[in-house]
């Protein structure tokens, strides 16, 4: 019989992974509280020592990627740090107004016209935003990967070994 601590950590782990693609929660967060919160229940003792380590490590390089994959994109097509903080603001109040597509409008309006302001190079200027849009979109698919793959390697950890 299955008790109401694993079914909890369970929907945890797939939270994480729904998490991923709903902009602001954190799908990796998420998945390392259910990790966690079968470990204490389980008495420190399932999943063991390595799995541990490594669905750990999984879940904070899903952190990493929620929190600076956008960023790093941003950067990575000439957008300058200040353009990169104003556009994820701004694309995160679009996003509560208007749901993701505000996110992803936003934020390719706002690097596109700060960038072209900033430096009066159209072409530079496009390239920024299709970096940092792009960005945001392939982290979240790189988040989800990692979450799915936490969840199955728990599943396999706990109920196959």
């Amino acid at each position: 019989m299955v008790d109401a601590i694993t079914i909890v950590a369970v929907l945890l782990l797939v939270g994480g992974v729904v998490g991923t693609l709903v902009p602001l929660v954190p799908g990796g967060l998420l998945s390392l509280s259910g990790v966690y919160l079968y470990w204490w229940h389980s008495g420190f003792t399932a999943p063991g020592t390595i799995s541990l380590a490594v669905l750990t490590f999984l879940g904070l390089l899903t952190l990493l990627v929620e929190f600076f994959g956008g960023s790093i994109a941003a950067r990575a097509g000439g957008a300058s740090w200040s353009t990169t903080a104003a556009a994820a603001a701004v694309g995160i109040l679009l996003m509560l107004v208007t749901g993701p597509l505000g996110l992803i409008v936003g934020l390719f309006g706002t690097v596109f016209a700060l960038e072209f302001v900033r430096g009066g190079d159209v072409d530079g200027s496009v390239q920024s935003a299709l970096y940092a849009t792009g960005g945001i979109l392939a982290s979240t698919a790189v988040q989800a990967l990692l979450t799915i793959s936490i969840l199955f390697g728990f599943v396999i950890a706990v109920f196959v070994f």
